[in-house]
């Protein structure tokens, strides 16, 4: 059986875990059982017809235990080349082909997937991706500031107007809807966005910032591209999506839609289920990295490594690099000389646990291209909401003036109270 690169495939990368396996042999099996079935069950006429479907083994890198290891540390990391003949141009096509059946084959975890040209050729991508939304803000020279929607369940539409002009008023660039607020008759969807817009603009008269407003879309699936249009009509700039609830091709088609004129945010809603474990599940720059920005998210949420809801640093930065710098050798598999990846590049927003002490170490991390997302940051500021926004300002402010916080803070009272109730790191 001959490997050639003269079809299209895609490839995923597992980390498997086994004691005494043997791991080319696991390889093979997966390559042949998620394909054509059997190998060798087929007869010999049939097989030169069928060579074209069957899944090949890229390569088999095992790691031993080190000294003091227990046996069950052993794992081998395995590539496998999937045709694109036998897929479906989709990515729940391409997950159930890569991952159906075999994430449930014991301790095996997706850790990395890259497309033929012929697949990514089907997506698009971002619509509007980073530049996008930075050129809808006018905001070029600095990281984003973005506030979200707390406690708003069973609130009225005053409250929430309150609530919404309070975080617009202290300079934040975005507001999200909290991913729980669902369709309720107390906010229905097209009177939230009109309550919420009246709000942006009685902030950008007092602060002449721009804002956008990611309203939650939610309901039956077949109704969200109505829904939807709904919220444009009412004049939402944003929309706010939990992605892994609907699945990624749901994102996809809204996304590409025509009558979806505004960024789409990617809520990570249920990634806890499928990215933590060492051993199980799909990682995190794979589910809420490559097949996010693939899928057409033009702004991605996902735990920060700072905060209340952490994951690893180096999980963090895969993230980022799958948004922002994935090249062609990233993200496309045997690419031809000289091809470049066409996807736009999707903004990354760190979240959960974020105060205005923390932003040195967003920075160092992610550079300008971040959105900084604040809940608690804003809302618990002790001087109320607005100053809340002002500290996060003050302290984008002082760290790209290169002036280290408790410094900066002295002259400016909203950041000095937040070092003071937060603390101050990096």
């Amino acid at each position: 059986m001959s490997f050639t690169n003269e079809q299209a495939y895609c490839v995923a990368t597992y980390r498997c875990f086994e004691e005494k396996a043997d791991f080319h042999k696991k390889a093979q099996s997966i390559a042949v059982g998620l394909t054509v079935g059997s190998w060798t069950d087929i007869p010999e006429a049939r097989k030169a017809e069928m060579e074209k479907h069957l899944g090949r083994v890229v390569s088999v890198d095992v790691h031993e235990p080190a000294a003091g290891e227990s046996a069950s540390a052993r794992y081998a990391d395995i590539r496998i080349a999937y045709p694109d003949v036998n897929f479906s141009r989709d990515i729940p096509a391409l997950l159930v082909t890569v991952f159906g059946k075999l994430s449930m084959d014991g301790r095996i975890k997706l850790i990395d997937l890259s497309f033929s040209e012929s697949f990514l050729s089907a997506f698009p991508g971002p619509k509007f991706g980073l530049e996008g939304v930075r050129g809808l803000l006018g905001v070029q020279d600095r990281p984003l500031l973005m506030s979200i929607f707390k406690a708003v369940i069973g609130h009225d539409l005053p409250a929430l107007k309150e609530q919404f002009y309070s975080q617009a008023a202290g300079g934040v660039d975005l507001i999200k809807d909290d991913e729980i607020l669902f369709e309720n008759p107390l906010t229905p969807i097209e009177r939230r966005v009109e309550a919420c817009m009246e709000a942006a603009e009685q902030a950008r008269r007092e602060t002449g910032q721009k804002l956008l407003y990611a309203a939650n879309l939610t309901g039956p699936t077949f109704g969200l591209l109505e829904q939807a249009k709904k919220a444009i009509g009412a004049g939402a700039n944003a929309l706010l999506f939990n992605v892994l609830a609907y699945g990624f091709d749901t994102l996809a088609e809204l996304s590409r839609h025509p009558d979806i004129r505004v960024p789409i945010m990617a809520h990570p809603a249920m990634a806890g289920a499928f990215y933590p474990s060492p051993h199980h599940g799909i990682s995190a720059a794979v589910l809420l990295g490559k097949l996010m920005r693939l899928a057409g998210a033009d702004l991605v949420l996902f735990p920060s490594p700072y905060g209340s809801v952490v994951m690893p640093r180096e999980e963090n930065m895969a993230i980022k690099d799958a948004l922002l710098t994935g090249d062609a050798a990233d993200y496309r598999y045997a690419a031809g000389a000289g091809s470049a990846l066409s996807l736009k590049q999707s903004f990354p927003v760190p979240s959960a646990g974020i105060h205005p002490g923390l932003v040195p170490l967003i920075l160092k991390d992610f550079g300008t291209q971040v959105v900084v997302n604040a809940g608690g940051g804003v809302h618990g500021h002790p001087m109320g909401a607005i100053a809340g926004g002002r500290a996060f300002r003050q302290a984008i402010d002082g760290c790209l003036a290169d002036v280290p916080l408790d410094e900066y803070a002295e002259g400016h009272p909203e950041l000095k109270a937040a070092i003071a109730a937060w603390g101050l790191k990096g």
